[in-house]
């Protein structure tokens, strides 16, 4: 078994990617909403926002009000995957997003897991009968 996580800031496209691996076989995919911190700075420098004076006290206190304002802005896919299953999702990832290996398209880290309780397996005939 394999933990496969994808972060991206191409929310539609992350959205994509997630039923694409849900149609590989992948059993489940969370999705969560996430901030990058280079973009979270990057954001603050180009744009004016009023930040309260009792919370200017800060960087830390700027970048969570202005975090808060903002939204999110990244998506996080996760799956706990059979081995034989990751080449796909690795395929499906870059057929949406493109080469992974260009900036700001997204990222990818393949974990081995020792174990994963709560994790249930389909194969793949049954799954797609419904």
């Amino acid at each position: 078994m394999k933990l496969i996580l994808l972060i991206t800031s191409d929310n539609e496209s992350g959205m994509e990617v997630a039923n694409r691996w849900q149609e590989a076989g992948a059993p489940g995919v969370t999705i969560i909403k996430s901030v990058g911190l280079r973009r979270l700075k990057e954001k603050i420098q180009r744009e004016k926002f009023e930040v309260p004076l009792h919370i200017a006290s800060s960087m830390n206190s700027v970048m969570a009000y202005v975090l808060h304002d903002i939204g999110h802005t990244n998506h996080v896919l996760l799956s706990v995957v059979p081995t034989d299953l990751i080449p796909a999702m690795l395929d499906e990832a870059q057929a949406v997003l493109g080469d992974l290996l260009e900036r700001d398209r997204g990222v990818v880290f393949v974990v081995p897991l020792d174990e994963a309780i709560g994790v249930h397996l389909f194969d793949r005939e049954s799954r797609s009968n419904g």
